[in-house]
């Protein structure tokens, strides 16, 4: 079928099937069936078992959600692999969902070292699939010309080629659900199977650069700061003066993984006019939300497929220093959660994660809408002394510095360290702007300050010294490079701990000396 009745198709059922954003009239039911169901497939697997899915599925509606807590602890990775994923990962079925694990999907989160092997099921899959169908819909609330269903999507993500050690498939999440995209999308799909398989990060760059005129594109998909470097390179390559000049049609991009505002101003200096950003919020343990309306910058979480929901909140009551899980956390499900409060996600999935901790902190926007924002990591906050620094402070700090010093940041970092009897934060600044550090450690402290009550309190009681480091923006990069971590989903941490501090002042130093 040709690609422009394709389109005319598309176009009409996103029109005709509405927004894709569905208004949850009684979260607390449809929270409630997602858990039967879940709790029903499983009765049967060893965690079922275990965890007496047979008894909890006997208590009433009023009631399901409170036996389901006392019955089944908080897990975080760590905690949920060595106990029960690791023996999915031998070939063990009925683990923790029913049947055998074909694929697991490789996650770090950050630039650690090791990564985490997160199981995938048919179900996720589907769970996936549906959600992404969902975010299509959405569309039909974007005033979009017929044409754009005809343009190509780019999704620049990691390698789609899995490995297969004889037991199960391993790669990132994006390897697996390309190779069960619907036919009719492979029509739109770039860079196109052949090109997606390659493993070699700037191989891939190189091959999706040299095929770029070749392309008429409408939407972009990716992690902001490697489609970025993507774009400066076709244009570099194609000596354009920016990206809308080889894809004229060029209007939506899709972001997720990390928050956008810190890269937004560098980013539109590559575009000719201003696109529709869409955030997502896709991760190897599920799409959990995605932003489904214009002008908002919030996700709907999705309630109704595949997902049961808690909320921990994030405090001292709940969550050490080192932003680890205390044992028995209060946690709240949907329907009793505030606007503004900052959450850990608790996910029940489909793919047989239990009342697991994923390391994201949220805060609802909109409550009766289910929607958040992605406020950071647990363990990506810095709070030496009591300043409760958030990556959502940090953010915001270094989007207003880009804006009073006319800098570009495309990444930061900082580190609280000791100082004499007190602490300090020593920051790490990306730019390639010739600027005076203390201009910068000035007006970032100022921005803190004014940002976090308690950043400002304790900056005269506890933190003795605030400094900044500048480095041109490639130092992140290679770093990431040099731990294998470029592309994909991978990000450069935020907040760096003991180990990788040391690391990365390793690195610095010999990158100075070239």
């Amino acid at each position: 079928m040709p690609v422009p009745v394709i389109g005319s198709i598309l176009k009409n059922v996103v029109e005709n099937r509405g927004g894709g954003d569905p208004i949850y009239e009684d979260i607390y039911g449809i929270q409630v069936a997602e858990l039967r169901k879940l709790l029903r497939k499983s009765i049967n697997t060893e965690f079922g078992k275990a965890h007496h899915f047979d008894e909890i599925l006997r208590a009433d509606d009023a009631d399901i959600i409170r036996v389901y807590q006392e019955k089944v602890p908080v897990f975080d990775y760590n905690t949920m692999f060595k106990a029960w994923w690791h023996r999915s990962l031998k070939g063990d079925a009925n683990i923790t969902w029913p049947g055998k694990i074909k694929y697991f999907a490789l996650s770090s989160g950050t630039s650690e070292a090791s990564s985490k092997y997160i199981p995938v099921t048919q179900d996720m899959v589907k769970q996936i699939r549906k959600t992404s169908i969902r975010q299509a819909l959405s569309l039909a609330h974007y005033d979009l010309p017929k044409e754009f269903y005809t343009k190509g999507a780019l999704m620049l993500g990691g390698s789609t080629h899995l490995d297969y050690n004889g037991v199960y498939y391993e790669g990132d999440l994006s390897g697996i659900n390309t190779g069960k995209l619907p036919f009719w999308f492979q029509r739109f799909y770039y860079p196109g199977r052949k090109i997606s398989r390659e493993k070699d990060w700037n191989k891939k760059l190189d091959e999706i650069v040299r095929k770029a005129k070749d392309w008429d594109i409408g939407a972009i998909v990716g992690v902001p700061a490697w489609l970025q470097i993507l774009l400066e390179r076709i244009i570099e390559h194609y000596d354009l003066t920016t990206i809308h000049d080889i894809w004229p049609h060029l209007s939506i991009y899709v972001h997720g993984g990390v928050a956008f505002q810190p890269y937004k101003a560098g980013f539109e200096k590559l575009l000719d006019h201003p696109l529709i950003y869409m955030e997502t919020y896709l991760a190897s343990e599920g799409f959990i939300a995605l932003q489904t309306r214009p002008n908002v910058e919030s996700m709907q979480l999705i309630a109704d497929h595949g997902l049961f929901l808690e909320f921990v909140p994030f405090n001292n009551d709940n969550f050490d220093e080192e932003g680890n899980v205390k044992s028995n956390p209060v946690s709240v499900p949907l329907h009793e959660v505030e606007e503004g409060e900052v959450y850990g996600l608790l996910l029940s999935t489909c793919s047989g994660a239990w009342r697991y901790l994923i390391g994201d902190t949220v805060k609802f926007t909109d409550k009766d809408r289910c929607e958040i924002q992605i406020t950071g990591r647990t363990k990506h906050f810095l709070s030496l002394c009591g300043e409760h620094l958030s990556q959502e402070n940090m953010n915001m700090a270094v989007q207003l510095l880009e804006e009073q010093l006319e800098l570009e940041v495309r990444e930061f970092s900082v580190a609280g360290i000791k100082h004499d009897s007190m602490f300090a934060h020593r920051w790490f600044i990306g730019t390639d702007k010739d600027i005076d550090p203390e201009v910068v450690k000035k007006q970032l402290d100022e921005n803190l300050k004014a940002l976090n009550d308690d950043y400002k309190t304790e900056r005269i009681a506890a933190i003795k010294d605030v400094s900044v480091e500048l480095l041109p923006t490639a130092a992140f990069y290679d770093w990431m490079e040099a731990k294998g971590k470029t592309g994909g989903q991978h990000k450069f941490p935020r907040v760096l701990k003991q180990a990788q501090l040391e690391e990365w002042n390793e690195f610095i130093k010999n990158y100075r000396k070239k």
